[in-house]
């Protein structure tokens, strides 16, 4: 009964898509952050439901033929760079040429649909939408993970929808607090009462389950995206003050089994898990100074690289000898190890780009009529949204996350709402 009811309500939003392509870029997220056919049991669960979504988006801009505006924006000139390069560093990738070609035509596919979004989507309410949508597709998984939570007594550990790339503990746990300011964000600008606490309820308990991750790196990227969103609050004091507590007893809340494992981040040296990733790391550097322009492409996780450029290390008892395949365990290494030094540098120029330009916006419409009160509350969100990221992210696979790309769209669409804004005649002054 799941799957015709998921089947139903997925096809039955297609044909929006077909007439308004705006929408169709959102069903691709929602469909691609919550992947709600997961959830079923049966025949559902491997339809290809985002294709159909993807390729009715297209059908509707071929019919329609809407206005598609691409703003001008540095954040497109790094993002667009950056796809280039992967491009290049696939012709000389050392995995498996269909392995390669697989992977690059799903990267793809994530990167034409953000592009789809950002030429498409030039409204407010068009882009609440898609925040909110975000903010819905994962907040699901925290609310969720949440009640466990609390039902465990925060002795159980969460894990994310099966099938997906945040299937597991530690990439659920960044997800969702790379999402927790989005939540804020609409939290803030909500006028009703009800929404409010619904989404002060949602907030709480999506912490909470950011906790029941049980991930160390989840846990790091929480206390920093508190203190910064603290400090790009209205009151940065109180704002600060407030959510520090609010953390703190979550954290009082979980049992001592939690403690002790988030206490192993001061013994790493004894942690076979920790030090896997210090292996892959070695591994990744190596491989980088070798081909420092191209690095090995993508995928990374092959025996060919880790016979070559593995090093000999023995920890707790366990050998990592060269030929140990492991995942990169951190966007920074895994983008060196894919795409090299250049690679890795547009990856970085790419978040940058987004951070400098999100700030910029902030200060220059706090106090235009119409944008002040809500551009500077969303480009502080993204902010500290990407400052998740790029904490959590330093102890995970995640450079080719759908979400990290959608932030950077969400600046470039509110990027084109102000220059459309600045572009129209100021009103005439009632006599």
């Amino acid at each position: 009964m799941r799957d015709v009811i998921v089947t139903l309500l997925i096809l039955g939003l297609l044909p929006f898509a077909i007439r308004r392509p705006w929408v169709g870029t959102v069903i691709w997220v929602w469909l691609a952050m919550m992947i709600p056919y997961r959830l079923a049991y049966g025949f559902a669960r491997d339809l290809p439901f985002a294709q159909l979504a993807a390729i009715c988006t297209l059908l509707g801009i071929l019919f329609t033929q809407p206005k598609m505006r691409w703003p001008k924006s540095s954040i497109l000139t790094a993002y667009l760079l950056f796809i280039f390069w992967m491009c290049v560093t696939s012709i000389f990738a050392l995995h498996n040429t269909e392995v390669v070609l697989a992977q690059l035509v799903t990267v793809l596919k994530i990167h034409l649909m953000v592009f789809l979004a950002i030429a498409l989507i030039q409204e407010r309410k068009q882009l609440e939408a898609l925040v909110w949508t975000i903010v819905a597709s994962l907040g699901f998984y925290g609310v969720k993970g949440g009640i466990f939570t609390v039902l465990t007594g925060g002795g159980g550990r969460v894990w994310g929808p099966n099938g997906g790339i945040i299937e597991g503990n530690n990439e659920l746990g960044v997800a969702l607090v790379i999402t927790l300011p989005l939540l804020y964000y609409l939290y803030q600008i909500s006028a009703r009462r009800w929404l409010k606490r619904m989404l002060l309820a949602a907030g709480l308990l999506t912490l909470l389950c950011v906790l029941g991750t049980q991930s160390r790196g989840a846990l790091l990227s929480v206390t920093a995206m508190a203190v910064m969103l603290g400090l790009k609050g209205r009151r940065p004091v109180l704002s600060s003050v407030a959510i520090v507590t609010v953390l703190a007893l979550a954290i009082m809340f979980m049992p001592d089994t939690w403690s002790k494992r988030m206490n192993t981040i001061q013994t790493y040296d004894v942690d076979t898990s920790a030090m896997s990733r210090i292996y892959t790391w070695k591994t990744l550097w190596n491989l980088a100074l070798d081909r420092p322009l191209v690095g090995a492409g993508f995928r990374t996780d092959n025996p060919l690289v880790f016979s070559i450029y593995g090093p000999q290390m023995t920890v707790a008892g366990y050998d990592f000898q060269g030929g140990t395949v492991l995942v990169a365990h951190s966007i920074y290494f895994q983008a060196l190890g894919e795409h090299g030094f250049v690679g890795l540098g547009l990856f970085l120029g790419l978040g940058i780009a987004t951070w400098r330009r999100a700030g910029a916006l902030a200060k220059q419409s706090a106090v235009q009529p119409g944008l002040g009160e809500w551009v500077p509350l969303l480009m502080r969100a993204v902010q500290t949204s990407l400052l998740g990221y790029a904490v959590g992210g330093a102890f995970l696979t995640l450079v080719h996350f759908d979400l990290a790309y959608y932030l950077c769209a969400i600046v470039v669409i509110t990027e084109g709402i102000v220059q459309q804004a600045r572009a129209q005649p100021a009103r005439p002054a009632p006599a």
